[in-house]
């Protein structure tokens, strides 16, 4: 006889038009988070929070703290690239299979709206460190804003309502993803500058100082998401 005591876990089964209601409100405040991180004219202020790294082939990088995780942030201007040309890739499932190839599963769970859904995502046994064995439930927004930006906000929902959508497979561990989403601005010169901020929790049994180490290096996928774009340009034109 095991002595273990049994698994305890909770979910919450929630209606859809709830479920509608709640993302809607997170994302708003998501939303917000990433246009402020864009602001061009807090950008290098100084008083904004964020500590400019460095520079890695064009990509300005960046982190500010927020408790023991980090959230960092990548900036990029691409040239001759549309933000209609690259809203196409950049999306929840896109951006995964940049942080990890070994990711075994992406897909739409839910569409609560047209702009609005909820999306799995699961690595496997082989995968680096950060997402080994790990999967995440995330709600997707995207929106055009007045003037023309475009934002996808992308993040984590509740432990308890993720489990009621997706029970949690015994062989995984449920991790977060905080914040994170794109911002993508239209400049005179049909390009666009681009803003990635990512800031991810992947729970279990990992250093801070090296989960932090490696969210620096996510914040790179904006280079190779960029290459798919050049790769079929007509894309943005569908």
């Amino acid at each position: 006889m095991s002595n273990s005591p049994a698994p305890c876990s909770r979910s919450w089964s929630i209606s859809e038009d709830s479920l509608r209601r709640y993302v809607f409100y997170a994302s708003e405040n998501c939303i917000q988070e990433l246009l402020s991180a864009s602001d061009s004219n807090k950008v290098g202020s100084g008083n904004d929070g964020w500590k400019v790294l460095g520079m890695d082939n064009g990509v300005e990088i960046s982190k500010r703290r927020s408790g023991s995780l980090h959230t960092f942030r990548s900036r990029w201007l691409l040239k001759s690239v549309s933000p209609q040309q690259f809203i196409t890739v950049a999306n929840a499932i896109d951006a995964a299979k940049q942080w990890d190839s070994d990711i075994v599963e992406a897909r739409y769970i839910k569409d609560l709206e047209e702009c609005l859904s909820i999306i799995r995502l699961k690595f496997g046994d082989c995968a680096k460190p950060l997402f080994r064995n790990r999967e995440f439930i995330v709600y997707e927004r995207r929106e055009t804003m007045d003037d023309g930006t475009l934002v996808v906000a992308v993040a984590s929902l509740p432990k308890e309502i993720a489990s009621g959508l997706s029970p949690k497979q015994n062989n995984s561990i449920r991790a977060l993803l905080l914040q994170s989403g794109w911002v993508v601005e239209k400049l005179d010169d049909d390009s666009c500058m681009v803003t990635y901020v990512v800031q991810l929790d992947p729970a279990g049994w990992l250093p801070k100082c090296f989960v932090n180490r490696f969210n620096t290096k996510l914040v790179m996928i904006i280079e190779n998401l960029k290459k798919q774009v050049l790769a079929c340009p007509t894309r943005g034109d569908s």
